[in-house]
């Protein structure tokens, strides 16, 4: 019973944020990972992820930044394929304190920039600084479900209106999901009797992706992007600690 009812809480907040409230889905695998191990966890989410990935698409289809995707997507491709064959040989440790630092990294510009004189303007949307964002977003996105900050380091300084921010990343990571399938399946991550867990759960993410879109949509834009500066500073501190604790 207590399995079930964490992973119904898990499944919940990983739809929570595919509905736009930013970062919560970060702790749904360490939430599993007290029943069963991490990877396994990872693989029990992931068709989870993208059932809500969908509805997600779905809910913010009509505002998005086709350029950031084109610049981004096929980065993404090869940070998932380098993290297929890399994954038996970079340390956990390694990738969470490097998401922990690009998160920091941002965050360290973002208040600097908060006192500056005059607010920095917002930043193009450049080809080499996406396919290499948007490879490191592939690449952890693969081995910790942690893309999140590595696609905020790129694309929030941009200053996106909060509706085409909201569309460009659930495209964007509703591909990436996707294309973490196979590989998933060949290391035996996903299995039939995880799928079968999955669907059981799929209203809980469901439920929450409704959810975290209409408390997205409530939000005024300088408090959403405020919120998304505040949990991205809280995921970057927790992986830090993990790796103290660790």
């Amino acid at each position: 019973m207590e399995f079930w009812i964490v992973a119904a809480l898990a499944a919940f907040m990983m739809g929570l944020s595919k509905g736009g409230v930013p970062m919560l889905a970060m702790l749904s695998v360490p939430m599993m990972s007290l029943f069963m191990d991490p990877a396994l966890a990872a693989g029990l989410l992931l068709p989870l992820y993208i059932v809500a990935d969908w509805y997600a698409v779905y809910l913010f289809r009509r505002a998005f930044s086709a350029r950031l995707l084109k610049i981004m997507l096929p980065g993404a491709v090869a940070g998932i394929v380098a993290a297929f064959f890399a994954v038996s040989l970079v340390p956990g440790d390694a990738i969470k304190l490097l998401v922990a630092g690009i998160g920091f990294y941002y965050l360290f510009g973002s208040v600097k920039g908060r006192f500056a004189r005059q607010a920095p303007a917002p930043r193009e949307a450049d080809v080499p600084r996406g396919v290499f964002w948007g490879t490191l977003a592939g690449f952890t996105s693969y081995i910790s479900h942690a893309g999140g900050p590595p696609f905020q380091a790129y694309v929030l300084p941009q200053k996106l209106d909060k509706m085409v921010y909201l569309g460009t990343v659930t495209i964007f990571f509703s591909v990436v999901n996707l294309l973490k399938v196979p590989p998933y399946i060949m290391a035996g991550q996903i299995t039939g009797a995880s799928l079968g867990d999955a669907v059981w759960l799929a209203p809980f993410a469901l439920a929450g992706a409704w959810s975290g879109s209409r408390v997205a949509r409530w939000l005024p834009e300088k408090a959403f992007y405020l919120l998304v500066e505040v949990a991205l500073a809280v995921v970057s501190g927790k992986l830090v600690w993990e790796v103290l604790v660790g």
